[in-house]
């Protein structure tokens, strides 16, 4: 994977993805695929196909890397249970809320990770594989989360954590060797993140606030640095 992640977290976090309150029903299931472009959009290379084939990839990787980890704690691992893609907005809920267009969610009841994926395959374009990497790294730090019982009092710890987890898992498997990141990234990633967070002035105690950009660099570069023992977990 060529990781430009700095251009990743900056998307990823101007839209403010999460956790969502559990859901009173299944999902609504969906065969959506990104809608294809022209040759001349994509430059021949970052077909539909190819970000079928990265986002099953990067979800593969998750969840090998969260079964060790399950695993050397003496502990069983199941897997999310549903990675969707959808198009419109209200196609699928959670808890009763239909999920916007430009986001991406985990909804604990139903355990699945619900993504707007003409906006993923945009973005994907864009930027590259890491994107995908990253997005399912936040979004499955919540499913962990949920598995493991953790709810904290204000949102902002629960998406502290969940970037500290996402820094964990792509530096573990950076190190690991099942991830590559090329030289400079971090730095960017650090210059990226200091553009984005909460606006000045957002109560750190507000539902849905997800912290100050030097409190998500802090906590993301934690869990990349010193792996999980940083995440509080």
């Amino acid at each position: 994977m060529s990781a430009r992640i700095a251009a990743v977290l900056v998307l990823l976090l101007l839209v403010g993805c999460g956790a969502l309150p559990p859901a009173d029903d299944d999902p609504v299931t969906t065969r959506a695929t990104p809608r294809a472009t022209t040759s001349e959009e994509l430059d021949g290379t970052d077909t539909p196909e190819e970000f079928a084939r990265d986002i099953t990839s990067a979800q593969q990787v998750a969840e090998e890397y969260w079964a060790q980890v399950f695993d050397r704690a003496g502990n069983q691992f199941s897997p999310v249970r549903q990675l969707i893609p959808y198009e419109q907005e209200g196609e699928v809920a959670c808890g009763g809320d239909p999920l916007p267009l430009n986001n991406a969610a985990y909804c604990s009841r139903g355990d699945f990770i619900a993504y707007d994926v003409n906006w993923a395959f945009g973005v994907f374009r864009q930027i590259g594989d890491a994107f995908l990497y990253y997005l399912l790294g936040h979004e499955y730090a919540h499913g962990i989360q949920a598995r493991l019982g953790i709810q904290k009092e204000f949102t902002i710890q629960q998406e502290l954590q969940a970037d500290c987890m996402a820094g964990a898992f792509i530096g573990d498997q950076a190190r690991n060797r099942q991830l590559r990141l090329d030289k400079g990234d971090t730095d960017e990633l650090a210059q990226g993140l200091e553009s984005v967070g909460d606006a000045p002035g957002q109560p750190w105690f507000a539902e849905g606030s997800h912290g100050s950009p030097q409190m998500r660099i802090n906590a993301f570069a934690n869990g990349y640095r010193d792996s999980l023992k940083s995440c509080d977990l």
